[in-house]
């Protein structure tokens, strides 16, 4: 159960509710439940709508408007997530990698915590900064300059970014104990 009122919209105060509405019509049916009740990271964002606003946006902006294909994001997103063991965030985005084309013996040894054996160098690269990251390690300098080869300075401003967005939103699901969806498995354990 939520440390927070799962979130009933006529129960929220008015920049509650227009959050509540706007969150309603960007996200799709694993944040939202049959009864309209939010979900994942947006239970905490509707609590505290300005900053729940801008983080919306922020999100949207990190998974849509950078030049970092979607496929080495949703690497970059488990790697994160399962260092934090935020159960949402993996329930979530390792679907999500899968439909990207991530395989599946990558997104079995990132949620074990082994370092996969990486038919892909692009994911190995993007892994290996997210656990770097993640770890509370500089980057190292072989790391930092194949990453930079990958991305270029841009792509890689964007992966640091996307890291410390994840690694936020890894909080605010532990810290507040957001409920997975009505049938899900843990994978992290207690």
């Amino acid at each position: 159960m939520s440390r927070l009122p799962l979130p009933d919209r006529d129960a929220l105060d008015g920049p509650g509710r227009e959050l509540f509405d706007h969150i309603t019509q960007l996200r799709d049916e694993r944040f939202i439940s049959a009864d309209g009740i939010l979900a994942g990271p947006d239970i905490a964002w509707v609590n505290a709508p300005a900053i729940g606003l801008r983080l919306i946006s922020l999100a949207r902006a990190l998974r849509f408007e950078v030049s970092i294909d979607l496929r080495l994001i949703e690497v970059a997103i488990i790697t994160t997530g399962a260092h934090h063991r935020a159960e949402f965030a993996w329930f979530t985005h390792a679907r999500m990698a899968r439909e990207q084309g991530v395989s599946d013996a990558v997104i079995d040894a990132i949620r074990e915590g082994r370092t996969p054996d990486f038919e892909r160098d692009d994911e190995r690269i993007v892994h290996a900064v997210a656990t770097e990251l993640a770890s509370g390690s500089w980057i190292d300098a072989a790391t930092y300059d194949d990453a930079q080869r990958l991305l270029g300075d841009q792509g890689i401003v964007e992966l640091v970014e996307l890291c410390g967005f994840y690694a936020l939103v890894s909080y605010v699901l532990n810290a507040f104990e957001v409920p997975l969806p009505a049938g899900a498995e843990q994978v992290f354990g207690d």
